[in-house]
């Protein structure tokens, strides 16, 4: 697989991680579902696997930021399997509408994993020839690291406007910077 190949590979998975942080993003407020604080930590997780694909698409290909993208989807399936597995039980109740019949966490989980088979799948078919050819980033690609910045950008901000500077609430129900003058 050449230099171009991986390098497209690696902006789709950036748009897919930006496309997930963007669907949470947009479902939050469309429902009115605000992200408890292992979902989060999810999106924390999704971060930084985005990060180490938008390494790729910036700088080129290098295994150290595929070691990057594997750190952060073992951390995000370290969350997810978490909230998953703290609602196996039938006595507790579900967090978020289901979509196709998994909760948002689930979904985390499965993706998570996807990315890992996605990212073994790349590395396989990587051969270290060319490795020292002069790379140069796509319009394609710059597009998809301004989306991705834009996106993470919206989730930190609406994280604060929820949360503000005190740790998020277990079972989240208002914002907290729309409360403040009435409390």
């Amino acid at each position: 697989m050449n230099r171009n190949q991986l390098t497209l590979l690696n902006t789709l998975g950036l748009l897919c991680m930006t496309d997930i942080l963007l669907i949470g993003f947009i479902l939050q407020f469309a429902l009115n579902e605000l992200p408890c604080p292992q979902c989060l930590l999810q999106r924390v997780g999704f971060v930084m696997v985005a990060f180490g694909f938008m390494l790729n698409v910036v700088y080129g290909p290098q295994s150290r930021h595929y070691g990057i993208v594997l750190i952060g989807t073992l951390y995000g399936i370290a969350t997810s399997l978490r909230q998953v597995s703290l609602h196996v039980n039938q006595s507790t109740p579900c967090y978020s509408s289901p979509i196709f019949g998994m909760h948002y966490y689930t979904w985390a989980l499965v993706l998570f994993a996807a990315t890992i088979f996605f990212v073994a799948v790349i590395l396989m078919l990587t051969n270290k020839a060319g490795s020292n050819e002069s790379y140069n980033m796509t319009n394609f690609g710059r597009l998809v690291c301004v989306l991705a910045i834009v996106v993470v950008t919206l989730n930190v901000i609406a994280t604060f406007v929820e949360c503000g500077p005190y740790r998020c609430p277990d079972n989240p129900v208002s914002y907290w910077l729309f409360n403040q003058g009435t409390g």
